[in-house]
C-alpha cells in the first residue's frame, strides 16, 4: 500500500514501512540480511579504528603539544585526557546489538503509529549518494523517536545506518545508552565551553568520519529537541565541522540530506506543554518507567519521514567561498574560520532548515488547531463541530494553493478524515452534542483547587499542546501573514511602506520563525505571490492592494500571528516598567510570565503563549540582537540594561503609533 501527499501534480509516493514489517515479522525483520552498499571512496574502517586515527592526527598532536606547553603538562597526560574524552564519545557499533534494537523498535513502533510513510524517490536517492560522497542526515528534532525511526528506516531498506552525534545525558540510562552505542551512536556533552582539548577531539572525531566516508554522519542542526514543535533557529559549531574537510579540500564533495519528520501526534505532548511553563522534567525512576508503559497504551497515528534531494555542497558554495585561503596554513594546523567561511556556514544551516520545513507533511490537525485557536472560548462555549469542519477544508484548499505538502488521505470522506484527527486528539478536544471543546488538565489532589493560577495552568497546558500542532504548519503561512499584518497596520497599499513594516516584523520575530540572512526582498516577493495567488491582493511595482475576495484570507493570516503579537507586547509592558532598569534572562523568564498570568486571569490578556519559555527567551534575544538589552561586560550574573525608549519605540511601532524608519534614525535604539 503507498499513500501521497496532497500536492496537486507534484505528488510523492510514500510507502508504509510498518506494512512490510507485518509481512516478515519482528523476528525475520531483525534476523533480514543487512547488505548495503557503502561508500566507495576509501578503504573500507572499522569503529574501533576511529580513536586510532584521531589520537594519530597530525591535528590533534598539534593540539596536544600547545596545550601541555600552556598548563605545564607532559604530553603523555594530555594524550591521556585525550583517550578519556574519546573513550566517552566513540561509538561501538555492533551487528548484534542493531540487530536486537531493531527487533525492539519493531514491538514498540507497531503498537503505538498505525503507519510509518517514507518515501522511495528519496530513499533511492539517498542509497545513490552514499556510495558516491561522504554524505550527513540533517533531520528536524520533534520527539525522542526522530533518530530511532530514521536507522530503522534505513535498515528496512539496506541503507548504511548512520552514526548519530546524540546528547551526552543518554549515557546515565545505563543499558539503554550502551544499546543506543553500539546502534551507532556517539555521545557529545552538551557544555563545552572553552575546552579547547574537547573541541579538538570532537572536531578530528567527526572529520575523520566525514573523510573516510565511516558512516553517514546525522546530527540535529537545530541543536535541541523543539518543545513547541516549530523550527528553531540553527547552530553553527556542529555544520562547520561536517564542512571543514571540504573547505581545505580533503574530500571532492560532501551531500547534504535534509529529513522532514511529521508526526499525526507526538508521544511527549503534554510533556512538552509543561516544560514550557516552567513545570520541571520529571527525574528517571521507577514510577517513570510506569508511566512511559501508559504512553505505549496510546495511538499516535501515523508519521511520515520525507528524505530530502541530496544537496551538493560543492555546488551550493560555488561564488561564495574562496577555498584558497586554507592553502595558505598546513591543513593540519587548527585555523580560524574567517567571516566568509562562518557567512556561508551560517547560509547553509538556514537554508537546511527552510527546506526541512517545505518537505513537512502538513497533517488534518495541524490546520484544526489553526483555526480552534482563533475561538475565544472554547473552554465553555466551545465551537460547532460543521463551523470547524467547514472553514478546515477552506484552510486545506489554502495549504495547497500556498505549495505546501499535506498528509490527507485521498480515498476517505473528508468529514471522516477530520472526525478521526479529533478523535487521535481525545486527550486535547472532546465533541459533545456537534460542539467542539477544550479537555483540561485533569485536579492535582496535591493542590489547593481553589487558587485561581492553577485554573490558568489547567487551561495552559492544552493551549500550549494545541499551539504547538498548529506550529507544526505556520511556515507556510508566516510570509504572507506578515505582509497582512503589515496591510492592517499601515493601512498602505504603497509597496515601499509595506515593505518596510514587513522587514520590521521580519526582524522582530527573527527568532520565532526561519528567515534566512539577507533574503528579505526574497521572503517579501514570496508573500506578495502567494497572497495574489490564492486571489487575496493585486499587485503591481508601487502597490499591494486587497482584492474584494482577499478579506477572509488576510482576517485568517492575522489572527494566526495574533499571539506572538500580544504576548511580545506584554514582555514590552514588564520591561517599560518603573523598577526594571537592569535584568537578566533568568529573572526575566518568571516575571513576564507572573505578569502573563493576572493579564489573563483579568481578561486583558487571551493567548496563554505569553506563559510559554520559549517564547519569552526568543523576546529576551530578539531584544539583545536589536540592541535594546545590552549586556554589562562586568557582570556574572549575565545582566543588561534596558533601553526603555527603544522597547518603547518597538511596541509602538508594532501596534501601529509610529512608522518603522523611527528605528533608523534614533541613534540609541539600534536595531
Amino acid at each position: 500500500m503507498s499513500t501521497h501527499s496532497g500536492r496537486g501534480d507534484n505528488e510523492e509516493e510514500f510507502v508504509d514501512v510498518l506494512e512490510e514489517l507485518m509481512r516478515s515479522g519482528d523476528l525475520g525483520h531483525a534476523f533480514r540480511t543487512f547488505s548495503p552498499s557503502p561508500y566507495d571512496g576509501g578503504p573500507p574502517c572499522s569503529a574501533a579504528d576511529l580513536p586510532k586515527a584521531v589520537l594519530e592526527s597530525q591535528y590533534l598532536r598539534y593540539v596536544v603539544q600547545e596545550i601541555a606547553t600552556e598548563k605545564g603538562l607532559s604530553l603523555e597526560e594530555v594524550r591521556g585526557e585525550a583517550s578519556v574524552i574519546l573513550e566517552e564519545m566513540s561509538l561501538k557499533l555492533q551487528m548484534g546489538f542493531i540487530r536486537l534494537m531493531a527487533y525492539i523498535l519493531s514491538k514498540v513502533l507497531k503498537r503505538i503509529l498505525t503507519g510509518i510513510h517514507v518515501n522511495t524517490e528519496g530513499l533511492n536517492a539517498l542509497k545513490q549518494a552514499i556510495q558516491e560522497s561522504p554524505v550527513i542526515l540533517l533531520p528536524n528534532h520533534r520527539s525522542y523517536l526522530d533518530f530511532l525511526v530514521i536507522s530503522y528506516v534505513m535498515f528496512t531498506y539496506d541503507i548504511p545506518l548512520p552514526v548519530i552525534a546524540a546528547g551526552i545525558a543518554l549515557i546515565r540510562m545505563r543499558v539503554v545508552g550502551e544499546i543506543i552505542r553500539r546502534s551507532g551512536a556517539f555521545f557529545i556533552r552538551r557544555a563545552i565551553g572553552s575546552d579547547k582539548l574537547y573541541w579538538a577531539v570532537l572536531s578530528e572525531y567527526v572529520q575523520t568520519i566525514v573523510k573516510k566516508g565511516f558512516a553517514p554522519l546525522e546530527f540535529y542542526v537545530e541543536g535541541l529537541r523543539s518543545r513547541s514543535l516549530k523550527s528553531l533557529m540553527p547552530k553553527f559549531g556542529m555544520m562547520h565541522m561536517v564542512l571543514e574537510p571540504f573547505f581545505k579540500g580533503e574530500v571532492y564533495d560532501i551531500k547534504l540530506v535534509p529529513i522532514s519528520l511529521s508526526y499525526d501526534r507526538v508521544m511527549e505532548e503534554s510533556l512538552l506543554a509543561q516544560e514550557l511553563l516552567g513545570i520541571p522534567k520529571p527525574k528517571e525512576s521507577t514510577m517513570g518507567l510506569l508511566k512511559a508503559r501508559k504512553v505505549l497504551q496510546e495511538n499516535y497515528g501515523t508519521m511520515h519521514v520525507n528524505f530530502g534531494r541530496p544537496l551538493s555542497v560543492r555546488h551550493l558554495c560555488r561564488d561564495k567561498i574562496n577555498r584558497s585561503q586554507y592553502n595558505l596554513i598546513p591543513r593540519d594546523l587548527p585555523q580560524k574560520p574567517s567571516g566568509e567561511v562562518l557567512a556561508c556556514v551560517s547560509w547553509l544551516a538556514y537554508l537546511m532548515v527552510r527546506t526541512q520545513e517545505e518537505g513537512v507533511l502538513i497533517s488534518p490537525w495541524s490546520l484544526m488547531a489553526c483555526l480552534l485557536l482563533q475561538t475565544p472560548v472554547l473552554t465553555e462555549d466551545g465551537l460547532p463541530w460543521h463551523q470547524l469542519a467547514e472553514k478546515t477544508l477552506w484552510l486545506k484548499k489554502l495549504v495547497l494553493d500556498f505549495g505546501a505538502h499535506m498528509n490527507w488521505p485521498g480515498k476517505v470522506p473528508d468529514q471522516d478524515v477530520m472526525s478521526s484527527a479529533a478523535a487521535l486528539h481525545h486527550s486535547l478536544v472532546r465533541l459533545q452534542a456537534g460542539r467542539v471543546y477544550l479537555v483540561q488538565e485533569e485536579e492535582d489532589e496535591r493542590e489547593d483547587p481553589s487558587r485561581p493560577e492553577d485554573d490558568v495552568i489547567k487551561v495552559a497546558v492544552p493551549m500550549l499542546m494545541l499551539a504547538s500542532y498548529r506550529n507544526q504548519c505556520l511556515h507556510v503561512f508566516v510570509r504572507p501573514a506578515l505582509l497582512a499584518i503589515a496591510i492592517h497596520v499601515t493601512k498602505s497599499v504603497q509597496r515601499d511602506e509595506l515593505f518596510a513594516f514587513f522587514c520590521f516584523l521580519r526582524d522582530l520575530f527573527g527568532n520565532e520563525f526561519i528567515f534566512i540572512p539577507g533574503e528579505s526582498s526574497q521572503d517579501f516577493e514570496e508573500a506578495c505571490a502567494l497572497l495574489r495567488k490564492c486571489g487575496a491582493v493585486h499587485t503591481n511595482e508601487q502597490e499591494v492592494t486587497v482584492s474584494n475576495v482577499g478579506l477572509e484570507v488576510l482576517s485568517f493570516l492575522q489572527d494566526l500571528l495574533q499571539p506572538f503579537i500580544d504576548s511580545y507586547q506584554v514582555m514590552f509592558v514588564y520591561l517599560c516598567k518603573d523598577g526594571v532598569h537592569v535584568i537578566s534572562e533568568k529573572q526575566f523568564l518568571p516575571a513576564a510570565r507572573n505578569l502573563a498570568r493576572k493579564l489573563i486571569l483579568s481578561g486583558e490578556l487571551h493567548t496563554y503563549e505569553a506563559l510559554s519559555s520559549d517564547m519569552q527567551k526568543n523576546v529576551f534575544s530578539a531584544l539583545r540582537r536589536m540592541e535594546t538589552l545590552t549586556k554589562f561586560t562586568a557582570s556574572e550574573l549575565n545582566e543588561y540594561s534596558v533601553n526603555k525608549a527603544a522597547v518603547g519605540q518597538i511596541s509602538d511601532i508594532l501596534s501601529g503609533k509610529i512608522p518603522p524608519q523611527i528605528l533608523q534614525t534614533t541613534p540609541d535604539a539600534k536595531v
